[in-house]
């Protein structure tokens, strides 16, 4: 808190915006793919679908609220985002068909898609150059909303699944109205719409043509197809190995609860340890090594038949865990990549770019969990789903890795560059 007092208003009022953004998102979140598979009586890879749709809109989305949030303001898109998930989560809890529940899941995910590239442009631009520190103290909020939202969902879920969606859309109208008299416009957003600024295709071409930043993007993809997994392979593998629907989703609120904790009282510790010893691109690719590692207890107790409940329980909890772990060891220093590869130029489009890129990938990572773990369970072979992921993010890692040894995540200072071209000049005239 002492760290968090040292920003700017806008700074803590992002802040704390994302503590209240994951409360309302993770008291429901968590326990969807349950109630789908419950209550709905939804196929695997329909529960896939539903989810990898909504991940998609919102991931795959980013680059149009990203453009949006370049050329009309950060604020108004956050409004905008708050409100749309508000209705996306009244949808959820009114709702059971197929067609309707993935209209209700693109209208949540696309929410995501509006406020997201927003905040963080928001935040990266306010914070300066204490980027990876504000994005670390971001994600201590970021993941206290993560801790509390499964417990208040899991006292919710004693009623039923509407209740639960029912508040959390109230959350989010309040959020709503909280970002209007709260969050300040900065300069950049009453600058948006008096300057005058290329076509969209332009800017979208300018960030396609990043070069660094498109490999780095896909490079990251299987960071978010393996963190998703919190909210996918987990918590349907919590329900395959209990005995009950109510003991499932306090092992699905103890998944979130594990993550929350680690990174609220870890993430400062973390994030200086690994930037102290290995620098923002070396700690990249061993942060995406350990979210790999993470899967390894799961793969070795994937059942509660052959060790028992208690070590099938242990092994989740372990990967969640571990992938608490890694996460705060990446998100900072992605999140400082993203801006260092911009050249603090059209930042929230290249956040946009960069999630559109990742949610592809979510999406196809979704469909082939949902599938796989399925497959796994015909073939009496229910491990297969956590060798595939570690497969994924042994390539991830091993992609990162090549990306730093090449150079291609540094971006030199201009005044460097400036330097070194002026002395090369003055070498040619000599």
């Amino acid at each position: 808190m002492a760290t968090f007092r040292t920003f700017d208003r806008p700074s803590q009022v992002l802040m704390v915006n994302q503590f209240t953004i994951n409360l309302g998102f993770y008291m429901l979140m968590p326990y969807l793919a349950g109630y789908l598979a419950g209550p709905v009586g939804l196929a695997g890879w329909a529960i896939g679908l539903v989810l990898g749709i909504r991940n998609f809109s919102q991931q795959g989305m980013f680059l149009i609220g990203g453009t949006l949030a370049d050329r009309l303001g950060f604020k108004p898109l956050i409004v905008a985002g708050c409100l749309l998930r508000t209705i996306g989560f009244v949808l959820l809890a009114t709702v059971e068909s197929l067609p309707a529940l993935l209209i209700a899941s693109v209208a949540t995910g696309f929410a995501g898609a509006l406020f997201n590239p927003a905040v963080r442009a928001y935040l990266a631009a306010d914070a300066g150059d204490r980027r990876i520190e504000a994005f670390a103290i971001f994600n201590i909020f970021y993941q206290g909303g993560i801790l509390i939202g499964p417990l208040v969902g899991v006292a919710l879920m004693a009623f039923d699944f509407q209740v639960t969606s029912a508040v959390a859309a109230g959350v989010f109208g309040v959020l709503t109205v909280a970002q209007i008299l709260a969050l300040p416009r900065d300069r950049r957003d009453r600058r948006a719409t008096a300057e005058p600024r290329p076509s969209v295709l332009a800017d979208w071409r300018t960030v396609a043509s990043n070069r660094r930043f498109v490999l780095f993007s896909c490079a990251m993809i299987g960071s978010y197809v393996l963190s998703f997994q919190v909210n996918l392979a987990l918590p349907l593998h919590a329900a395959s190995i209990t005995s009950s629907e109510q003991a499932s989703t306090y092992l699905v609120a103890a998944i979130f609860v594990v993550t929350g904790v680690i990174a609220v009282a870890g993430q400062l510790r973390i994030t200086a340890w690994f930037r102290s010893r290995f620098g923002p691109t070396r700690s990249l690719s061993l942060g995406m090594a350990l979210m790999t590692v993470a899967f390894v207890p799961p793969l070795a107790v994937p059942t509660a038949t052959l060790t028992g409940q208690v070590a099938a329980i242990a092994a989740l909890l372990l990967a969640a865990a571990g992938l608490a772990i890694a996460t705060a060891t990446v998100f900072p220093f992605e999140m400082d990549t993203v801006v260092s590869l911009s050249g603090n130029r059209l930042v929230a489009t290249h956040y946009g770019l960069y999630n559109t890129v990742v949610g592809v990938g979510i999406l196809a990572g979704n469909l082939g969990t949902g599938a796989l773990m399925s497959l796994g369970d015909r073939l009496g072979f229910p491990a297969l789903i956590w060798l595939v992921l570690i497969i994924v993010g042994s390539g991830a890692a091993l992609a990162l890795r090549a990306l730093h040894r090449a150079g291609a995540l540094s971006v030199p200072d201009p005044a460097a560059r400036e330097a070194d071209v002026a002395a090369a000049a003055g070498m040619h005239r000599r």
